[in-house]
């Protein structure tokens, strides 16, 4: 019987050799299986990973960029708005030269020139003597306008049609274009 015993001995341990070799052959399939599905959820969650920081910085970049934009936007209009300050104090200085009783009569003339004829020239107390000769010329009566600064408000011979001519007014018409001009010199 020890020769069976061994014959069975040696069959059950053909038998037992033959199943690890099934199981560590399945084991090593099911092994580089789960190998092969990690490095590919690996791959895919790192894809995804630089694309959500692709995507993150395309963002950051845009943001940056228009912040800058908005920046160099609100720093271009500040120093347009210093230019008109510095305008206007420039007109405001023009009205105490000595040439300011002249531009004063040039307004007037244009006033009078649109309207066609005249009965009264308004202006500021402070400009009528400045004003006063021409408006004796023209038969027109001068009178206070103490809401009107660095111009003439000339009104009709029938009182119902006038026109008002300012320094302000003409730095305002043509503001558009000056500011242009000073927009293209102060950033050339």
């Amino acid at each position: 019987m020890s020769k069976l015993a061994d014959i069975l001995e040696q069959e059950m341990q053909a038998e037992v050799d033959s199943l690890l070799d099934k199981a560590d052959s399945t084991a090593a399939a099911l092994i580089a299986e789960a190998r092969k599905k990690a490095e590919a959820r690996l791959a895919a969650h790192r894809r995804r990973t630089e694309a959500d920081f692709k995507t993150g910085l395309r963002r950051a970049e845009s943001a940056a960029e228009l912040a800058v934009a908005t920046a160099r936007t609100r720093a271009r209009e500040e120093m347009i708005a210093l230019v008109r300050e510095k305008a206007l104090r420039a007109l405001e200085q023009a009205c105490t030269g000595a040439d300011y009783g002249a531009i004063l009569q040039g307004l007037a003339e244009e006033a009078l020139h649109a309207l066609g004829t005249a009965k009264v020239a308004e202006l500021h107390r402070e400009d009528a003597p400045r004003l006063k000769d021409w408006a004796g010329r023209k038969g027109l009566e001068l009178r206070d306008a103490p809401d009107l600064r660095f111009g003439v408000r000339l009104t009709g011979r029938d009182g119902g049609r006038s026109v008002e001519n300012t320094l302000y007014q003409r730095l305002d018409r043509s503001w558009p274009a000056l500011a242009s001009e000073a927009a293209k010199i102060l950033w050339q």
